[in-house]
């Protein structure tokens, strides 16, 4: 028996890209109190009755124009993160799960806890927010009290790092007019209620503001992935691509920090249908800096973090 174990965890995804696999993750992750605040007996008859036939059969559409050989993409890049982080610390059982859909983070701590006598959990988000981070907390001390859980990177000098070089890299290999730093949404309301995302979020674009060699003028932040009528954090990202190619910035790079994988918000929802917007509005050119992925560099930082928390 191993003496320490690691789980990183992400969001996760449909087991496949057709109707009644989205059906079923949909359900499993907008069930999530922590995600939906609405009380059960409201919401549940909403979702079960229009959100998820209307949504289901369309997000699958999504999917599937994202999907790879390999599977879905968020899948694959943590798989394969895993395997690089695994190689660096191989005196340690280094595993993954997801906070909807498969492997179930329950089922991987149980498994994990024959094979080692310390666990550390490391949810792959960088900001801590109650409707992901909070999740993986939930379940894994369900499971495991004692697990240590590292709840957040977004301050630490090796990620900032990165991300800078990755933005800065893409942004001296074109010609753009703006970089939009664009993160996932949550609703205001839990930002009232006390979530320190909105802070997180908005400490990382001025840090990083402070490291990019690009003008502070050409920098905006945004928020993206909106869903439901209530009022989330703004600016939203599609009015800002508006705006912008109102002004005649017809070539835009685009930056997700909140998101380490590829996946149907970056791939999908920014890649191809903002894409098509901001060109049906003026613009150009949006591109897309690439998540750290399955990166060697992301794998080094993970396991630097992990060691030195240990």
């Amino acid at each position: 028996m191993k003496e320490n174990g690691l789980l990183l965890v992400n969001l996760g995804s449909p087991d496949t890209p057709t109707t009644p696999d989205v059906k079923r993750y949909l359900k499993e992750f907008l069930s999530d109190r922590n995600v939906i605040e609405m009380p059960p007996a409201l919401w549940q008859p909403l979702l079960r009755g229009i959100i998820i036939p209307m949504r289901s059969w369309r997000s699958a559409t999504f999917y599937r124009n994202c999907w790879t050989k390999e599977g879905s993409p968020l899948i694959v890049y943590t798989e394969h993160l895993v395997k690089k982080v695994q190689a660096l610390m191989p005196d340690w059982t280094v595993k993954m799960a997801m906070n909807y859909g498969h492997p179930a983070i329950s089922d991987t701590i149980t498994a994990m806890k024959k094979e080692c006598r310390h666990l550390t959990v490391l949810p792959l988000f960088p900001f801590f927010t109650k409707s992901t981070t909070q999740t993986v907390i939930d379940k894994v001390t369900a499971t495991d009290p004692n697990a240590k859980i590292i709840d957040r990177f977004s301050t630490e000098e090796g990620y900032l790092t990165l991300l800078t070089k990755q933005i800065q890299t893409a942004w001296d290999n074109g010609n753009y007019d703006k970089l939009l730093i664009s993160y996932h949404g949550i609703p205001t309301a839990m930002v009232n209620h006390g979530d320190p995302y909105r802070d997180e979020t908005e400490a990382a674009t001025a840090e990083l503001i402070k490291r990019l060699d690009i003008p502070e003028e050409k920098i905006k932040m945004a928020y993206q992935s909106k869903f439901g009528p209530m009022p989330w954090l703004k600016p939203y990202l599609r009015n800002t691509l508006l705006n912008e190619a109102q002004l005649g910035h017809r070539n835009v790079l685009v930056a997700a920090p909140s998101f380490v994988a590829d996946c149907l918000e970056t791939l999908e929802e920014d890649q191809v249908q903002n894409y098509q917007y901001f060109r049906e509005n003026g613009g150009d050119n949006l591109t897309m800096v690439p998540s750290l992925n399955d990166s060697s560099e992301f794998a080094q930082f993970i396991a630097e973090l992990v060691k030195q928390g240990r």
